[in-house]
């Protein structure tokens, strides 16, 4: 009589492609020098043109239909300038996301709501918002916890300060919240090059990995400067990065393509 144990076949695993996409919007303003930035600053505070607003944001929604996931920075959630917009809802609602959030960064009403958040073709299971540490509020994170049919992705979405010491910070604070045991994703604009990321001690104890050659995506009329970016943990292999053109901000929209071991 055989008394062996039965054979348990391992479970089967595949891997799902997902389609990320970054982009610091400048809430739908072009940019197209420097010089823009001092004579289009009105637009920060007053509402531009109804139709040429609408036909950005139509742009930018038909940019982000193709993709699984995005991240969006510099959005409006609803104020002066966007003529009560809620940036984030309408590109949902124009380019077929059944899911999306935000977070009001810096709530300036009526003139302007800051925000930063996602659109997502796969629900969501849970979503948290991290207020980072900044002397000067304003500086937000959302981490997105994907189900099973992504793998238990989470992704963390973000937009980092300007300063050195504060954005030394908040990679501190994000690093430490990098599950171990799950796939796990940091996008969004954090203002610094590819270097700074590789040399930050917690994003190297949590195993987060980034590309050997970075995109540039800053300034988007000529770009030298990589301040957009994908981070992934070990648990995922990136397949594909690359900016995109694009002319309603001064960031170009940056592109990844992400494998997921999916059971």
């Amino acid at each position: 009589m055989d008394h062996s144990s039965p054979q348990i076949p391992a479970p089967v695993v595949r891997e799902r492609c997902l389609r990320l996409l970054s982009y610091n919007m400048q809430v739908g303003l072009p940019t197209r020098h420097y010089g823009d930035y001092l004579a289009g600053a009105w637009r920060h505070v007053l509402p531009s043109a109804t139709r040429a607003a609408q036909e950005r944001l139509e742009r930018i929604a038909e940019l982000v239909a193709p993709y699984d996931f995005v991240a969006l920075q510099e959005a409006d959630a609803g104020s002066l300038r966007t003529r009560g917009v809620n940036q984030l809802e309408f590109l949902a609602r124009r380019a077929g996301f059944a899911h999306w959030g935000l977070s009001v960064t810096r709530n300036l009403h009526p003139v302007a709501r800051h925000s930063l958040g996602f659109l997502s073709r796969l629900a969501p299971e849970r979503v948290h918002e991290h207020r980072l540490p900044s002397r000067i509020p304003g500086r937000s994170a959302l981490a997105v916890e994907l189900g099973a049919e992504a793998g238990g992705l989470v992704l963390m979405l973000t937009h980092l300060s300007l300063g050195e010491t504060a954005r030394r910070r908040q990679l501190d604070f994000l690093g430490k919240r990098v599950p171990p045991d799950r796939p796990f994703v940091l996008i969004g604009d954090l203002n610094c090059g590819p270097e700074d990321l590789r040399r930050h001690g917690a994003l190297h104890a949590a195993g987060l990995r980034i590309h050997a050659e970075s995109p540039a995506t800053y300034p988007s009329w000529r770009p030298y400067r990589c301040l957009d970016h994908v981070l992934w943990s070990p648990h995922l292999r990136l397949q594909k990065l690359e900016t995109l053109p694009q002319t309603a901000s001064d960031h170009l929209p940056l592109a990844a393509e992400i494998l997921v071991p999916v059971p």
